[in-house]
């Protein structure tokens, strides 16, 4: 067991020395595109003006006979592209595969410096981290990177669940942790062939009437992924990283995809993956506090000074907790109005209307 002051030391000479705190930037959408399909890059710096992160997709999506000119790709849409503010991520292949190292050797050598994050498919448990962990900074030094590279696990089988909460403490790179359905489901063994969002046969069904026990009775839909979602979201803020949803396959719905995304929101996630631009409206949406929200988060912390007792606002009692629960709300959307002009207009609106009634 290494020692805990060795922790936050480079693990390689000359590597950047890791981040004690993992900086909260707005990750609303992580916009996956393929590098090798030449329509999709050629559309990478229009997307950039519109997204929080764009992500190179190197894994499941691209064909075997084109990882290379994925990986190349990208290489090049790196080079040529002014991200602006915006994030650049990239899926490498599963650790398991022929292309995973290649990947890294060849992204980190030579975009490494544009590289925000490395999200790594089908984490199981803590040394899948080291290992990336290591090599990384092997590659750091080698490139004379100045700032690490952090890593992003993606949760897709039974196996790295139950071991949600040491892959999240795995070491300092790491940033957050998506959920992957598709590949969990078939973990699982779960019967479901839709990825991410409910099933109509997962439910549950009203009580029989008494008066007539054949009258037809409600029925509710579930959410499959709640107990998952719940359970990654503890174990990310348990060590200080960031959870987020991931895909949600059936592009045409987006009312379900809107319902799922903000069920991930209310329970801690802090975004999701967009497959398609028009999922990136949705994400923008519901992974953005809404302007009467923030208006009423900034009104109990005006109101409770320093965070202590309790006081009453329209009727409704406010303490410590309804206190920490408000600057998680305002926080968020003065992080996200720094980034968005559409988001801070529509707050400071929102603000001025309330002075007004006031």
């Amino acid at each position: 067991m290494r020692s805990a002051k060795d922790f936050f030391r480079p693990l390689a000479v000359g590597a950047p020395m890791p981040l004690r705190e993992i900086p909260f930037r707005p990750s609303r959408m992580i916009h996956f595109f393929d590098p090798s399909n030449e329509k999709m890059a050629a559309k990478v710096p229009s997307l950039a003006t519109q997204v929080d992160v764009l992500l190179g997709n190197l894994e499941d999506a691209v064909q075997a006979d084109r990882k290379e000119a994925a990986r190349n790709g990208l290489v090049a849409i790196a080079k040529a592209t002014d991200f602006g503010e915006t994030q650049l991520w990239t899926r490498i292949n599963s650790l398991d595969s022929p292309w995973a190292l290649d990947d890294l050797l060849t992204l980190v050598t030579e975009i490494g410096h544009k590289l925000d994050v490395i999200m790594v498919p089908k984490v199981e448990g803590s040394e899948d981290i080291h290992y990336v962990d290591r090599l990384l900074a092997q590659l750091e030094a080698k490139a004379g990177l100045e700032r690490p590279i952090l890593v992003h696990a993606i949760l897709e089988t039974a196996t790295g669940v139950a071991n949600v909460e040491e892959i999240a403490g795995a070491g300092p790179r790491m940033q957050g942790i998506s959920l992957g359905p598709a590949d969990l489901a078939a973990s699982r063994r779960m019967k479901t062939t839709r990825v991410g969002g409910g099933h109509p046969g997962y439910l549950v069904r009203e009580d029989p009437h008494l008066d007539d026990a054949e009258a037809p009775r409600a029925i509710y839909q579930q959410d499959l992924w709640h107990y998952t979602i719940a359970r990654m979201v503890d174990a990310c803020a348990a060590y200080g990283v960031l959870p987020y949803y991931g895909p949600f396959g059936d592009i045409r719905d987006t009312t379900a995809c809107e319902d799922q995304f903000r069920n991930a929101f209310l329970l801690g996630c802090v975004g999701a993956w967009s497959l398609h631009p028009a999922q990136i409206d949705i994400a923008k949406k519901v992974f953005s506090p809404a302007p009467a929200d923030v208006v009423w988060a900034r009104k109990v912390i005006a109101a409770m000074g320093d965070g202590t007792g309790a006081v009453m606002i329209d009727g409704k009692m406010q303490d410590d907790a309804t206190y920490k629960q408000c600057q998680v709300v305002a926080t968020l959307a003065d992080a996200l109005a720094t980034r968005d002009p559409e988001l801070r207009a529509a707050y400071a609106a929102a603000e001025l209307l309330q002075n007004k009634e006031q």
